[in-house]
């Protein structure tokens, strides 16, 4: 082997051993975060649904529930539209400087931190602030109707937001593998907008 050679592989490996360093430096970063991230988004939005469920009717109560347990449902599909989306067709849209296609490729090789900000992040808060919406649902329609047996009406609201929460998921897990190149553009050009219009880049607190 000549030492040109040597030289090209001897840059490759230290090349793949720095990127190594920075991806290990990005996740040590993330779990740091995570922890903020969870107990910052858990207070705002069981702050906002505490508030606003006392200040508002029954039917207003349930819309709201039901948009809790939808933004848990979308950010589960993009969560499984990431890891299971090819970086390939990004990498020409990222060269051609198409809007999103570096987003989306930056999505794709960090997959396992989207993934777990989106699945287990908000989702596990979404599941949990729905439980507590449903529980003041619950109380705001005993209230309206004394004769509603509470425990009945509990069992039967905890079932209806598990089976919603369950089925959106199961439906959403088949549009976010069968679509998983639209969902992580629309993700890519909605971080790209952000970026341009607000200045907000996602991607540069933890240098990805």
């Amino acid at each position: 082997m000549s030492s040109d050679s040597k030289k090209h592989l001897s840059g490759k490996t230290a090349k793949k051993i720095r990127n190594n360093e920075n991806n290990g430096s990005t996740k040590a970063k993330w779990v740091y975060w995570v922890f903020i991230l969870a107990f910052g988004l858990s207070v705002f939005f069981s702050f906002i649904s505490e508030t606003v469920m006392d200040r508002v009717n029954i039917v207003v109560s349930i819309f709201l529930l039901l948009i809790i347990i939808a933004i848990g449902i979308l950010f589960d599909i993009i969560g499984i539209a990431v890891t299971s989306a090819s970086e390939t067709p990004f990498h020409a849209m990222a060269a051609d400087k198409v809007p999103g296609g570096r987003e989306a490729v930056k999505l794709i090789r960090n997959a396992d931190i989207v993934s777990n900000f989106c699945n287990d992040v908000v989702g596990d808060i979404c599941g949990i602030v729905s439980g507590a919406a449903g529980a003041a649902i619950v109380i705001k329609a005993i209230i309206l109707a004394k004769s509603i047996n509470e425990t009945i009406l509990s069992i039967l609201m905890a079932g209806i937001i598990s089976t919603l929460t369950i089925g959106g998921k199961a439906i959403g897990k088949g549009i976010a593998i069968k679509n998983s190149k639209k969902v992580v553009h629309g993700v890519a050009l909605f971080l790209n907008l952000l970026k341009k219009r607000l200045g907000i880049d996602f991607f540069s607190e933890w240098q990805w």
